[in-house]
C-alpha cells in the first residue's frame, strides 16, 4: 500500500508512518480527475453501493459534505479493486480479501468514525483486518436491504402527502434524532445539534424529505438519501405511532415509491432484522430481499 503523505493533512487522525509498501496493491486518496472512474466502478453494483454513489453525485468526490476522504485500492496495472468512504461513516466496495484488507488498513488509522456498513460478508472480511487496531465495537446492528421495482397498486391516494418545507423543520428535527438514537444509541441532538439540524435542513431544501402533517402532528416522514437513475435509497421511514396499523403508513409509502420510480430503475431501503413487523410493512408493497448488510456503530477513539 502507497500512500502520498501531503493528503494525509486532509484526514485527522492518520499517522504518516502507520502507511507501508506491502504486496502489490496501492492504495491513495482519489482526486475529481478519478470521478468518473469510481462512478464507474460502483455502478457495477448499483444496489449494494448506492450511498457511495450517491454522495459523489450530489457534492463531487472531494467535499465537507461528504464527511470524510474517497480512497481508491488499485492493482499493478492500475485498475481499481475497492473503494472506500473514511470519514464520519466508512463504507467500502471491493472485489477481493487483498483489496479489503488494504483498505481497513487505511481506516483504521482514522479513530473518529461513527460507523461501518456494508453488505454483511464484506464487512466480516474487513472487520477481520480492521479490529487489530481499528475503534471497538460499540454496536452491530443487522439489516436486510430491500428493493421495489414496480409501483405498488391498490392503494389510495394520500392528496396532503407533499414534500416537507423549511417551517417542518422543528416536526422532523425531533422524530428523525429519535430515530438515530434508538438505531444507534447516540441523539445527534446531543452529539452535533447544529450539524444535525443543517442536515435535516439541507435534505428538505433538496425537496428529499416528504411528510404527511396532521393538525400540526407529523402523521408520516420519509428521507431521500440517495437519488440516482440506477437506484433511490430511501430511510427514516416513520408513522406516528397513534396511527400505525390504520394503513396511512402504507398509503403513504406506496405513493411516493410510485411517484420515485417514474425517474429511476428501483427503490431500496433498510430494515433491521430485529423488528420483522417492519419488514412485513414493506413487503406488503412490493418490496422484495436483496441480501443482508451490517452497522457496525463503534466507539470513538481518544486522543491525549
Amino acid at each position: 500500500m502507497i500512500i502520498n503523505p501531503a493528503v494525509l493533512d486532509e484526514q485527522p487522525g492518520v499517522a504518516a508512518s502507520s502507511f507501508t509498501i506491502t504486496k502489490a496493491l496501492t492504495t491513495q486518496q482519489l482526486t475529481k480527475q478519478n470521478q468518473a472512474e469510481v462512478l464507474e466502478f460502483l455502478r457495477e453494483r448499483p444496489l449494494q453501493t448506492a450511498v457511495m454513489s450517491g454522495l459523489i453525485t450530489d457534492n463531487g468526490i472531494k467535499s465537507k459534505l461528504n464527511r470524510g476522504s474517497f480512497y481508491g485500492c488499485r492493482n499493478p496495472a492500475g485498475r481499481l479493486q475497492g473503494v472506500a468512504l473514511i470519514g464520519h461513516a466508512i463504507f467500502i466496495e471491493a472485489r477481493g480479501d487483498d483489496a479489503l484488507e488494504e483498505l481497513a488498513r487505511t481506516a483504521r488509522d482514522f479513530g473518529r468514525s461513527h460507523m461501518i456498513m456494508g453488505e454483511q460478508k464484506m464487512i466480516e472480511r474487513f472487520w477481520a483486518s480492521y479490529a487489530e487496531g481499528g475503534q471497538q465495537l460499540r454496536h452491530l446492528c443487522r439489516e436486510t436491504l430491500l428493493e421495489l421495482d414496480r409501483s405498488p397498486q391498490n392503494f389510495a391516494a394520500v392528496p396532503e402527502l407533499r414534500p416537507a418545507g423549511p417551517d417542518d423543520l422543528p416536526l422532523v428535527v425531533p422524530v428523525h434524532a429519535a430515530m438515530a438514537m434508538e438505531e444507534s444509541g447516540v441523539n445527534p441532538l446531543d452529539k452535533d445539534p447544529e450539524g444535525f439540524r443543517m442536515r435535516c435542513w439541507r435534505r428538505i431544501a433538496q425537496g428529499r424529505a416528504w411528510a404527511l402533517i396532521e393538525d400540526g402532528q407529523l402523521v408520516f416522514k420519509a428521507d431521500i438519501i440517495v437519488d440516482t437513475p440506477e437506484v433511490i435509497y430511501v430511510e427514516g421511514v416513520y408513522v406516528h405511532p397513534d396511527r400505525r396499523g390504520q394503513g396511512i403508513g402504507s398509503r403513504c409509502l406506496a405513493q411516493l415509491s410510485s411517484h420515485l420510480l417514474q425517474h429511476t430503475r428501483s427503490v431500496s431501503l433498510l430494515v433491521n432484522e430485529q423488528r420483522p413487523a417492519a419488514r412485513r410493512f414493506f413487503q406488503k408493497l412490493g418490496f422484495v430481499s436483496r441480501g443482508r448488510f451490517d452497522t457496525i456503530f463503534l466507539h470513538e477513539r481518544s486522543y491525549q
